[in-house]
């Protein structure tokens, strides 16, 4: 948070912003506050901290200081805040473990509506009427996840004060100017409008920085360097606001939050009449960037970028706004409208510098609406934008004056004048629009090659946004968020932790900024940072690496090469090997050549974009899928399963069906990006490497390959991880070894960092998958053959795919007993960056493609989808196609609860009647299970010690496994939790960890716990019965003194599972996790954007452990599959380098993607013999379900179409992204749009 004082009206102003774009020599005079100074374990937390934390809102922790500050920030403006404030402070904030629902939950208990039954955590919100959102857990039955009784309270009277010096020093200094000198960047302060004018004239190329976010980004990503910034914050001409009868002027220089705010207060003191224009803007800057981000950015600088996507400049020049810009004296006026001149380009001279902006007032008969279109409803760039104003002869319907903008449509803010003649002196009816929409169309054209691609999608929201005008369709800003949460009473002893929604153990820690992880190890003396250098090619020879003018770079250390590596050069898995560093060739673009060690982050980064690669380029580098098949471009073994005949089947069939489907990639975006630390210990080369990783001892053994040495001298520690969902092993293995040869080499401590966009090119993430397949069912709906073909994109290296192959098939039948069915499955060698585990590893597309079939199977038949699965579904004693016998009872159970819970008869007949009554919104509603395999693995060793110190080799990532193993020592032990601690996972206290995935960890490390602390409390019988009342610690020491071991270790070996794929049977699973999900979506069928109207969710679990972990597992997976399949869409460019490399151009769910109403039920009376307390895995089934909502919005699309007279199965790919929703809508202005021909053009983004 920052604060600042302002002499002219003594006032405080406290505003949140991004510390990564937040220039230190921009805070002079102002205070800053962190998330470790308003609070503290060692002092006292605050109520922001304690809430967040007890509403269980934080789980890796990675995001929790940033909420906790966007919070506390609101607090110190608005002490009893709305909820509508509530989720906009939050919406520049991202999380992807939760799923938000437990972030909200805190935050509301300080709601203004203090009353209101939401704030203690249990109970339906009085306050919903169809705005507010509603979460209910399990019943309504107490007691409740939380009491809000035990908050601290808020006292505004104990916030920190502003320090009173910087009050003196802004009323009694005398203004002078400020210069601030870097190693090769000096920033000037002037103080007056005169001498930022004679900066600017003798330095014409200097930027403006006020907010910093549009050269910040460029500075940090692009290496850009500035030798002079000049900075006129302190220009008070700048920020003057006036007001005249035409109008208001403001001040350049005023935030985007201040002008939003000022338009605002101005709003009810004017006629509606007057201030369309005001509105119209308001809603724009509602959905400009974040808060955050609104907060320091400037009107004159969002102008001046002059994005080609811009949200304000088309409202400003439809609005006949105006600027003044200032050179030598000389203050002319200009109009908006004709300021933008191409890409990034305005009419102004270097040297001119806008001063203020004119915002009109409108005129009676006027009416002034702005839309847009993004890949998120938040914190995104917008798709196309635009600003239209019409001005009707006075009581007619006669157009006297139009103007019309678009952002989005070309290298700059474009005007439709062709489109708006064609619209003047006529009247408004459906003729003349009619003929409106053929010009508009050819007056923005796009070739089909036109950077940012999506030019179908684009030039048809043209046409959609003129005919919603015609409509007068407002847009809404986002509506608030509610919560209420209950849990069904478990009667248990009070001292038993087990089954009790217990906080995470860290989360007050990691609500204070005290947590610790990888990177916040202390740095030692003489450490070095490193840094990596990347092909930019992605399949070439390397005929060159010349890395002489980075050694020259003042700081740079050295340069590390496949050469310097002592042992072995590469990881081998499935007989494939993988280079760490590149020597002759390479075969992606973000594979690693070499890396850079320098005394500084900044140093190492500059010494790597100095380093000269050089490549002969090879023939024909394979990208997709088709390519692949078409040259047999494949990881070895390709797997296929099979069941009954199919072939014959298929003779005996009433129809039969044949289709595709593709499924997008997904990163992992995991808060905190991949992090190690390598420190050399100096006797006998060992290591100690402090590493972000799930599976320690696969690091401790790669680094020791890598180094030559044995992996007794590796010591890999894991306090905690901020995210990981899968890839943070095999990726995280090669990453430390690189680290660990330099700090080898350098017998120095290395650290290395990634930045977000070079983590996201070069590990990789979840295997796109392209399915093929051939239905043949009865007309009774019953499937009696299936042929289904399946291709993951593996990328360059085999890494887990061979295994991600095979959990898609074995999970191809889903929940449906198909007696004829036949699944192949191969791995694709291509040249992108290799692909890994992720979250549901291979299930969520195994699920997505045979839900897809029995979703098109009823779309033939012209049957409700729900009845389809119901046929077809496993019933009574139950064998799967590769032969495993089980019982489908929990299954058809969480089915049926899920039906009754939802309402869904009811809702079913709603959706119906909605879509009849409705042309442009279109409602979906579909219902989707899951049949899920937990496996196992031999399970380590874990250790008990005296003072209960408990290890295990679990990595804590957020998912609560630490918390956990408290839980069952505390049960085991018959002690508080409060009397067991758990350091970390480090290898040498358990030496053979397996990694933290597929979600066992808490079914194998909680057998060993449990077996350890059996033993040792065994051991303490004697003493016990010796001393019947004494205390656990008496018992301990008596122990001491009789000589019994105090330390215990304990070890689970798991059943014995297996697969074999050449007679295609096995029992590779241990058990089932079964859940079924009911989603209600509302689709905007002109733009294609969609909202989750409600989502239920009866997941079997078994006995949970800890209802609060679980419950936050079950929606932060919810979440992630819903980005999965209707959000987060990787680009790659024809040359192979992804696009999407960060989150301006990635998008994971936000705050605004929660379900409007979310409810999770756990199946109650379940049992699981095989799991710890009868609980089961839960991090990565739920995710799947979450193609709940791609069904949903598929239904949606089908009542579209059927507008347009099209009936019947069509395709559509997942993410169904507001692109592909709107053109599969197929609306009349869709078709308006010619198609290209494919391999007429060159695509600016492959279809990967």
């Amino acid at each position: 948070m920052v604060s600042r004082y302002r002499p002219a009206t003594k006032e405080i102003i406290h505003y949140s912003a991004n510390a990564c774009l937040l220039p230190l020599c921009q805070l002079h005079g102002a205070a800053v506050t962190t998330v470790e100074g308003i609070g503290s374990t060692k002092t006292r937390i605050h109520p922001v901290q304690e809430r967040i934390a007890k509403a269980h809102g934080s789980q890796c922790g990675f995001c929790t200081p940033g909420m906790v500050m966007s919070m506390y920030t609101l607090l110190r403006n608005r002490p009893q805040p709305t909820m509508e404030d509530i989720t906009e402070t939050l919406a520049g904030n991202l999380c992807r473990c939760t799923g938000y629902r437990p972030i909200i939950d805190g935050c509301r208990t300080f709601c203004q509506e203090t009353n209101c039954c939401q704030t203690n955590g249990s109970g339906n919100c009085c306050l919903d009427g169809g705005k507010m959102y509603s979460f209910l857990l399990i019943s309504q039955e107490k007691p409740q996840l939380f009491d809000r009784e035990e908050f601290l309270p808020l006292d505004p009277t104990q916030e920190l004060i502003f320090p009173p010096e910087l009050i003196l020093m802004a009323e009694t200094a005398s203004p002078r100017t400020l210069t601030f000198h870097g190693e090769r960047t000096s920033w000037v302060f002037p103080t007056s409008l005169e001498e930022l004018v004679r900066l600017k004239t003798s330095n014409p190329e200097a930027p403006l920085v006020m907010g910093n976010t549009n050269i910040g980004p460029e500075i940090k990503y692009k290496g850009v360097v500035h030798p002079l910034i000049i900075s006129p914050t302190r220009v008070t001409e700048l920020f003057e606001v006036t007001q005249t009868p035409q109008g208001v002027w403001l001040g350049a220089g005023c935030s985007l939050s201040e002008v939003r705010s000022l338009l605002e207060k101005l709003v009810p003191q004017f006629p509606d009449e007057k201030t369309e224009l005001f509105k119209a803007l308001i809603q724009q800057l509602g959905n400009l960037g974040s808060q955050q981000i609104r907060n320091v950015a400037s009107l004159g600088g969002n102008i001046m970028s002059a994005y080609p996507n811009s949200d304000l400049n088309p409202v400003l020049a439809a609005g006949n706004c105006k600027l003044s810009a200032i050179s030598s004296g000389e203050l002319p006026t200009m109009v908006i409208s004709d300021f933008f001149v191409s890409f990034g380009k305005t009419v102004l001279k270097p040297e001119e510098i806008v001063v203020s902006v004119f915002i009109p007032f409108s005129r009676k008969w006027e009416f002034v609406r702005a839309f847009r279109q993004a890949p998120r409803k938040e914190s995104s760039f917008a798709t196309v934008t635009t600003g239209m104003r019409v001005f009707f002869s006075e009581a007619s319907r006669v157009v006297q004056d139009i103007s019309i903008y678009y952002g989005g449509m070309g290298p700059t803010t474009v005007s439709a004048a062709r489109t708006c003649k064609a619209l003047i002196a006529r009247p408004w009816d459906d003729e003349v629009l009619s003929r409106a929409y053929d010009v508009l169309l050819d007056e923005l054209a796009l070739p089909p090659s036109e950077p940012g691609g999506k030019v179908e999608f684009r030039r048809s929201l043209t046409l959609s946004f003129l005919f919603k005008f015609n409509l007068e369709i407002l847009q809404k800003l986002r509506e608030a968020v509610g919560l209420c949460s209950s849990l069904k009473k478990r009667t248990k002893s009070d001292l038993d932790p087990v089954g009790r929604p217990i906080m995470h153990r860290s989360a007050i820690s990691q609500a204070t900024g005290e947590a610790v992880y990888c990177d916040d190890v202390p740095r030692t003396d003489g450490e070095l940072s490193l840094a990596l250098v990347t092909s930019s090619r992605a399949h070439a020879k390397i005929t060159g690496l010349d890395a002489s003018e980075a050694l020259r770079i003042p700081g740079v250390v050295d340069v590390i090469t496949a050469k310097d590596i002592p042992g072995t050069k590469v990881l081998t898995m499935f007989g494939y090997d993988e280079e760490l560093l590149a020597e002759k060739e390479v075969s992606c673009v973000g594979q690693i050549v070499c890396a850079v060690v320098a005394d500084t982050r900044a140093h190492a980064k500059q010494g790597a974009a100095a380093v000269k690669v050089s490549y002969e380029d090879l023939p024909d580098p394979i990208f997709t899928a088709e390519e692949a098949i078409e040259k047999s471009s494949f990881f070895e073994p390709r797997r296929m399963i099979e069941k009954g005949s199919v072939t014959e089947a298929f003779k005996s069939v009433d129809r039969v069906h044949e289709g595709e489907i593709r499924v997008g990639g997904q990163e992992h975006f995991y808060m905190e990006t991949q992090s190690m630390l390598v420190i050399p210990i100096g006797e006998e080369t060992e290591f100690n490497v402090y590493v972000s990783t799930q599976w320690p001892t696969f690091t401790q053994g790669t680094v020791a390959k890598m180094l030559g040495i044995p992996s007794n001298r590796v010591t890999c520690h894991i306090k905690r991880i901020g995210g990981a969902f899968g890839g943070k092993i095999t990726k995280t293995s090669i990453l430390a070894s690189i680290a660990s040869v330099a700090a080898w080499k350098t017998n120095r401590a290395v650290r290395c960092v990634l930045d977000r966009g070079e983590d996201m090119l070069i590990t990789g993430g979840r295997h796109p998958l392209l399915g093929r397949y051939k239905v043949g069912f009865m007309n009774d709906g019953s499937i009696v053959a299936a042929d289904i073909q399946c291709y993951i994109n593996a990328g360059n290296a085999v890494d887990e795919s061979i295994q991600v192959t095979e959990k898609i098939l074995l999970h191809i039948d889903n929940v449906y007993n198909i007696p004829n069915l036949r699944a192949s499955c191969a791995a694709c060698r291509t040249n992108l960056p290799s692909n890994t585990a992720f979250r549901g590893f291979g299930v969520p597309q195994s699920l997505i493609v045979i839900e897809n079939i029995v979703d098109n199977v009823a779309a033939v038949l012209g049957r409700p989808a729900d009845q389809i699965r119901e046929i077809n579904m496993y019933k009574g004693k139950s064998v799967t196609h590769y032969k495993f016998e089980f019982s489908p009872e929990n299954m058809l159970r969480c089915w049926d609860e899920c039906k009754a819970k939802s309402d869904y008869s009811a809702r079913r007949r709603d959706v119906e009647q909605f879509n009849q009554q409705h042309r442009w919104k279109k409602r979906g509603l579909s219902i989707v299970p899951i049949k899920y395999g937990i496996a196992s693995f031999y399970f380590p060793v874990r250790h008990i010690y005296g003072s209960v110190l408990v290890t295990h080799g679990g990595a804590e990532m957020g998912q609560g496994i630490h918390t956990k193993m408290q839980q069952v020592a505390s049960r085991e032990l018959h002690i508080p939790p409060s009397q067991i601690y758990i350091s970390e996972t480090s290898t040498s206290t358990v030496p053979n960890t397996c990694p933290s995935a597929a979600s066992f960890g808490t079914d194998s490390n909680g057998m060993a716990v449990k077996n350890a602390c059996q033993t040792l409390f065994q051991r303490l019988q004697p003493i016990r019965e010796k001393y019947p009342k004494g205390s656990w610690k008496s018992w301990v020491n008596a122990a001491f003194f009789e000589k019994i071991s105090l330390s215990a270790t304990g070890f689970h070996r798991g059943p014995d599972l297996h697969m074999d794929w050449d007679k295609m049977e096995g029992q590779p699973y241990a058990y089932y996790v079964f859940g079924a999900c009911c989603c209600e979506v509302e689709l905007d069928c002109l733009t294609g954007d969609s909202r989750t109207v409600r989502t239920d969710i009866v997941a079997d679990i078994g006995r949970s452990l800890n209802p609060s972990v679980d419950i936050g597992q079950i929606e932060g997976a919810f979440m992630q599959g819903l980005g999965l399949y209707t959000l987060e869409e990787l680009k790659y460019s024809p040359s192979g380098l992804l696009y999407t490399r960060g989150p301006s151009q990635y998008k994971i769910p936000a705050v605004c993607d929660m379900p409007l109403q979310f409810n999770v039920y756990l199946l109650s009376d379940s049992h699981n013999p095989h799991a710890i307390y009868s609980s089961k895995g839960i991090g990565e089934p739920i995710l799947s379900l979450g193609s709940t909502v791609f069904f949903a919005i598929k239904e949606a699309i089908a009542a579209a179409r059927s507008e347009s007279g099209l009936v019947g199965p069509f395709p559509l790919d997942s993410p169904a992204t507001p692109e592909r929703v709107y053109l599969a809508c197929a609306s009349p202005f869709t078709q308006k749009i010619p198609v290209s021909k494919p391999g007429s053009f060159k695509p600016w983004a492959l279809n990967i």
